[in-house]
């Protein structure tokens, strides 16, 4: 204990400025804290850090004056603050999203909750197996890796397109099991469910309900004891710690643009899909470099040329007068050199005239999707909308963000300007992956985010475990 004390004064000596004053802390009855009751309470806190938060949490069980300083939030806070997760990140789900879906609305819970309850809850989650299938790979890893495993091809386009859809993804999850080399009955288990059948049509309901349905079927037969699956769109949003605003994945055959409300997706106000995506772009920088006779072996080094030289121009006319040459050396293949290709490239999101398709342009669709939530009218308050994310690797591209900004002040009325913000990914390609990895490590995750085979059962019917 002395050496405790001695480190505790040691750190009380060279801080400036004490985290606490003497205003903010608890009430203590001194008498009943024993040898220790001269102490002053901020050094108490410092000997809890030193402890750490399995002692800490021990000492707690002493009496109540102990009890008292060792519940603190601030001392938890601090222990949370030295997790994996950034500190953002924890206050973002288990306040925001610790109600499970439908969100909660209303004021900040911050000063409601327990840290150290959330921290005993968090200790207690196991993990769980992420899946996210994008629409040109599928990225998988267990929920407490820093980030994804693994990558291989989406389920959407596994195995045999002709085979029954049950059968595809069955093949698909064993594959996911088999190199992860766990066990389905093991973990829960969370699903991005890919950008699809956004139109707010009868037929689209029911194609996006089955797809979710067989998702679940096939999980439960292999045994899986809870299941989680949510819209990719969502996910990605999650990521960058919004629950409302404009989605943009950039995904390998289109770009969609979906407006996202408290976690739903608001169809009813309508998706925009442009027609150009992360192949396009390829490409167009594929046939650049063919033109101009530089040689490579196949279109990853296209690929990985456009992901490390291309950007987007915040003035394509100016950019065209001045000298971009840059190289990058992709290995195995030695040094290629670009000039003008690398800020083309970026430039047929705004004007997909340039590569030869015929489309609007990647801040028309915004914009159109922000003119169609204002019109709807569905808050008071406008501004929702008016955050936008970016999803997927090609939205990674340097000046995408404020290149889009820039046009959407210049495409909105000016009323509508005020106050948009573009937010570039903030995972890259596994934005949703991570937006998963959030939800998953929450302190309510099983009880207001999984659903089990009974449930699943009681919501679908029992005889759809069985119907595919």
């Amino acid at each position: 204990m002395a050496t405790w004390l001695r480190r505790a004064w040691e750190s009380m000596s060279n801080r400036s400025n004490s985290n606490w004053n003497s205003s903010e802390r608890p009430i203590v009855d001194e008498s009943s804290v024993g040898a220790f009751d001269r102490i002053p309470s901020d050094i108490f806190f410092q000997i809890l850090k030193f402890f750490g938060p399995k002692e800490a949490a021990q000492l707690s069980l002493v009496c109540k004056t102990w009890r008292l300083l060792v519940s603190d939030n601030r001392l938890w806070i601090f222990f949370l603050q030295h997790q994996q997760e950034s500190w953002d990140t924890i206050v973002f789900a288990e306040t925001q999203l610790r109600s499970g879906y439908p969100l909660e609305t209303g004021c900040d819970l911050s000063n409601q909750l327990s840290f150290m309850r959330i921290y005993g809850q968090r200790a207690q989650v196991t993990g769980s197996i992420i899946i996210d299938g994008g629409s040109g790979y599928c990225k998988f890893g267990w929920s407490k890796f820093s980030c994804p495993s693994g990558r291989t091809s989406t389920f959407l386009e596994f195995g045999n397109i002709e085979s029954p859809m049950h059968s595809r993804l069955r093949h698909f999850f064993k594959t996911i099991y088999s190199r992860m080399q766990v066990k389905p009955s093991m973990q829960p288990i969370v699903i991005s469910i890919p950008i699809c059948h956004y139109d707010d049509t009868e037929a689209a309901k029911a194609a996006r309900k089955q797809l979710k349905a067989a998702i679940y079927s096939v999980l439960f037969e292999m045994n899986v004891p809870a299941v989680c699956a949510i819209n990719q769109a969502v996910l990605a949003l999650y990521a960058a710690r919004r629950t409302s605003g404009i989605l943009v994945n950039i995904g390998f055959h289109a770009t969609s643009v979906v407006p996202i409300l408290r976690g739903k997706v608001m169809r009813e106000v309508g998706v925009e899909v442009v027609g150009q995506g992360a192949l396009k772009l390829t490409g167009f920088l594929k046939e650049r470099m063919q033109q101009k006779n530089i040689k490579f072996e196949s279109l990853y080094t296209v690929r990985t040329l456009k992901e490390n030289l291309c950007y987007v121009a915040a003035d394509y006319e100016a950019e065209l007068s001045k000298d971009t040459e840059a190289s990058f050396e992709v290995s195995g293949e030695g040094w290629f050199t670009l000039s003008k290709e690398r800020f083309q490239t970026g430039e047929i999101l705004f004007q997909p005239r340039i590569g030869g398709i015929r489309t609007m342009g990647l801040h028309q669709a915004v914009a159109l999707c922000m003119d169609h939530c204002q019109a709807a009218e569905i808050m008071c308050d406008d501004g929702w909308f008016k955050t936008v994310v970016l999803a997927g690797g090609t939205a990674s591209l340097p000046g995408l963000p404020e290149r889009l900004e820039l046009e959407l002040c210049k495409t909105l009325p000016a009323p509508m300007c005020n106050g948009i913000r573009v937010i570039p990914p903030p995972y890259g390609t596994d934005s949703a992956w991570f937006g998963a990895k959030i939800i998953s490590n929450m302190s309510t995750f099983h009880e207001t985010w999984c659903m089990t085979k009974k449930q699943f059962r009681h919501n679908y019917g029992r005889n759809l475990i069985n119907y595919w």
